[in-house]
């Protein structure tokens, strides 16, 4: 089962062996949330994404310090470095201060994460917490005179970077056909090119968040925290860094460029992992273009796109289902088919649990049938190493899954099958489903629709006077910390004390 993972390098454009810098530690950074509204269907597609690959890494032994940022300053509205911060705009509308907001939706994403079974990552820092580490790499930057400073703010110069880099190279971006064709931004008259962008701004008489600096009271550019913080707490070079692949460019573009030209001299993170969008026909789902659907509608079912309500471990499936490569289309006839899905490897579980090997030893071993069963719990391994294909593996376990029912329902003899092969496809199908997906088992039903039915039919057994089954309920419900209360209005139940 130990097969070699190979992930899809962004930066080379190919499937590559994935080699640690430093094995079996590995270092993996993932750009994490803006904080300024309710984690929506985007956001979770990227959380469970890097979260399969930190519970896979996990699963082969590597030992992973797992970073995922959260940003909570320097996001400004279009993404550029001009318009007002998204998180001050949230809490001068709520008339909050901006780490109140910051505290309340981080807060709210967390408990999203936790009901789609999101592991927390190692470190989770914030961008206001490390602005003494971006100041300084801005300084370093200015002192390899790849950066100038104009009016109290200091920007990256691309041309100057480009005589001896590439700027563009992890998104394949020609940097020189695109400074021709661009004019000069509104707004950006400070800058000596629109593609500059800024390590350090100004605060505006009106910007809330700002902190002293060498050049100015002012706050850091958006692209700088992750290269400032990822060199914190994984050295100059790491193994993996992960995002959504509408950071690629300029985000992770900046990054890279703030790496060499500072004193790491390198690009950072040697394996550039993106994961795709959603999209809402055809069209990329997100907060900016107004059809995007926040986790908890998709919980309650409160939203004009739904039909009914989903679960959380529906979504992560439903997430799952597709290689996290490929564009994920939005609908209610994808989410009922991945409910069914997830239901299908549930029942799986519950099988497993009640398919006992035989005391008494195997029979006469079947060869074909223990080759089979080794040969499609491997496939399983197949998906999950060719560059973390969760749909194979979901495929290859619902083909694994089949042979399980048929050994559950007696069409294949269990006692034919060796106990070494019997417990790897055990092992195999829990281990994949609840430890690396990170499927889980949700509650089911009505607790109290439930009780209402086993107490009626408690009633029914006292007034025909069969004791016994009055008994078992009893006992059977007590077992559960419950106990059944006999009053004269009715038949009640309680907790146990």
């Amino acid at each position: 089962m130990q097969q070699k993972l190979n992930l899809y390098n962004t930066l080379t454009r190919k499937k590559e062996a994935f080699e640690p810098l430093h094995a079996p530690f590995v270092g993996m950074y993932v750009c994490g949330p803006t904080v300024y509204g309710e984690p929506h269907l985007g956001h979770a597609r990227s959380a469970v994404t890097f979260d399969v690959l930190y519970r896979y890494l996990k699963y082969q032994g590597y030992k992973v310090r797992y970073v995922r940022n959260i940003t909570d300053v320097g996001h400004l509205e279009n993404d550029a470095d001009e318009g007002e911060d998204k998180i001050q705009k949230r809490a001068k509308l709520e008339h909050l201060e901006p780490m109140e907001v910051v505290q309340h939706y981080t807060n709210i994403y967390h408990v999203e994460m936790e009901k789609l079974n999101v592991l927390p990552p190692d470190i989770e820092p914030r961008a206001s917490g490390h602005i003494i580490e971006q100041i300084q790499m801005t300084q370093e930057i200015l002192d390899n005179g790849l950066a100038y400073e104009v009016n109290g703010s200091v920007y990256f110069n691309v041309e100057a970077y480009n005589k001896n880099h590439n700027y563009g190279k992890l998104s394949g971006r020609n940097i020189e056909d695109l400074l021709g064709n661009t004019r000069t931004l509104d707004g950006q008259e400070e800058k000596r090119s629109p593609f500059d962008f800024a390590l350090w701004k100004k605060a505006s008489v009106t910007h809330i968040m700002r902190w002293p600096s060498p050049w100015s009271d002012g706050f850091p550019g958006w692209h700088l925290e992750c290269s400032a913080m990822s060199r914190k707490y994984l050295g100059d070079t790491f193994d993996i860094h992960g995002g959504g692949l509408d950071l690629m460019f300029p985000h992770h573009e900046c990054e890279i460029a703030q790496n060499q030209a500072s004193c790491n001299h390198s690009d950072g993170p040697r394996y550039w992992v993106h994961n795709n969008m959603i999209t809402v026909n055809g069209q990329k789902m997100g907060k900016s273009l107004g059809n995007f659907i926040n986790l908890s509608e998709l919980f309650s079912g409160k939203h004009d796109m739904l039909e009914q309500a989903y679960s959380p471990m529906t979504i992560r499936f439903f997430i799952l289902q597709a290689h996290y490569r490929s564009t994920l289309d939005f609908s209610n006839e994808a989410l009922q088919a991945a409910r069914k899905g997830y239901t299908k490897l549930m029942n799986g579980l519950n099988v497993l649990k009640k398919l006992k090997y035989p005391e008494e030893g195997i029979a006469e071993p079947d060869q074909k049938l223990n080759e089979d069963l080794l040969k499609l719990a491997e496939d399983c391994y197949r998906g999950m190493n060719d560059d973390l294909n969760t749909a194979r593996t979901i495929a290859s376990l619902f083909n694994l899954l089949k042979k399980i029912n048929s050994l559950y329902l007696g069409q294949l003899k269990i006692e034919t099958v060796s106990r070494g092969t019997f417990d790897t496809v055990r092992n195999t199908y829990q281990e994949l489903v609840l430890n690396v997906l990170g499927l889980e088992e949700e509650e089911t039903g009505n607790r109290d629709e439930m009780l209402g039915m086993v107490l009626a039919f408690y009633k029914e057994a006292k007034e025909a006077k069969d004791y016994d089954k009055v008994d078992a309920i009893r006992a059977g419900l007590k077992r559960q910390g419950i106990v059944i209360k006999d009053l004269k209005t009715g038949v009640d139940w309680a907790y146990e004390e």
